[in-house]
């Protein structure tokens, strides 16, 4: 049986480590409500948006942009959202294997990746596959110039035609306990199939068409962006608050158990003491 001191060293380790864990559930907790709000603020803009450039399109019989430009997808770009920390169950894991499953689903055409967070970037660094560009240390504070410069990188590669398509792989904020891989294209902006043109709304614009859209296209890239990262953000809050609330719970358990062998082992302990005592008296008489 382990020795009482040994095991109370390690009921003082755990404690400690169920501090840390209350801890980081406290702050993901205090984190993730404006996370949350800050996210669910951008969802109706970036979906009127696209509306909007759907029914710009749809009213039209041509592409009137070079960014709805469909072209064959052979050199395929996609954008990885993981985050700078871990700490947060399968969060940055779930990410990586459906960046892998869409890397083999896409097997034999030109692919490269855009990590953003310091998870995906380690992870794919170690792999035999190219990393065109990373962006890390964005999580602190998440700010609308951050996605700006990364459209407009994207946007640059896109009419230059060194990419074909590009797609978003991130984690859409569902629930605190719930979070949903989300995968898709950016790049050429999707738009309606000829048969849901009926469902087009037809709008009264001021400007043309083409001067409409050369004006919101790259703003919806940056809007969709934006959100990506927000979403993002909002789901490691609420996966790490999940993950940190389990470990203090496992730590919970730990101790108890750790307490209740400690108890026996001094009991034990007790038990032969006495034995010895007892056995002494005896020999003396």
């Amino acid at each position: 049986m382990p020795n009482v001191l040994d095991i109370r060293r390690r009921i003082r380790s755990v404690k400690n480590t169920q501090q840390i864990t209350r801890a980081m559930k406290m702050v993901s907790a205090a984190k993730l409500r404006r996370a949350q709000e800050n996210m669910l603020n951008a969802r109706p803009y970036a979906n009127r948006v696209l509306s909007v450039i759907k029914s710009l399109v749809g009213s039209s019989e041509e592409k009137i942009h070079p960014l709805l430009a469909e072209r064959k997808e052979e050199k395929i770009q996609l954008v990885v959202f993981t985050v700078d920390k871990g700490l947060c169950g399968a969060f940055n894991t779930n990410i990586i294997k459906s960046t892998e499953a869409f890397l083999n689903k896409n097997q034999g055409k030109s692919l490269s990746l855009y990590c953003v967070g310091k998870k995906g970037r380690d992870y794919f660094a170690k792999r035999a596959i190219p990393i065109k560009e990373e962006l890390v240390n964005l999580f602190n504070r998440i700010d609308y110039d951050q996605a700006q410069k990364i459209g407009a990188n994207l946007i640059s590669q896109f009419k230059s035609q060194e990419i074909d398509a590009i797609y978003l792989l991130y984690n859409e904020f569902k629930s605190v306990i719930q979070q949903r891989i989300v995968v898709e294209r950016l790049l050429p902006i999707p738009t309606f199939e000829p048969e849901a043109r009926d469902s087009i709304v037809d709008y009264i614009y001021e400007q043309s068409p083409v001067d409409i859209l050369a004006s919101l296209i790259p703003k919806h890239i940056e809007v969709q962006i934006f959100r990506a990262l927000l979403e993002s953000s909002a789901a490691e809050h609420g996966a790490r608050m999940t993950a940190m609330d389990a470990a203090t719970n496992n730590a919970i358990e730990m101790i108890d158990s750790l307490t209740l062998t400690m108890n026996r082992a001094r009991q034990a302990g007790i038990t032969n003491e006495i034995i010895e005592v007892v056995s002494g008296a005896a020999a003396l008489k």
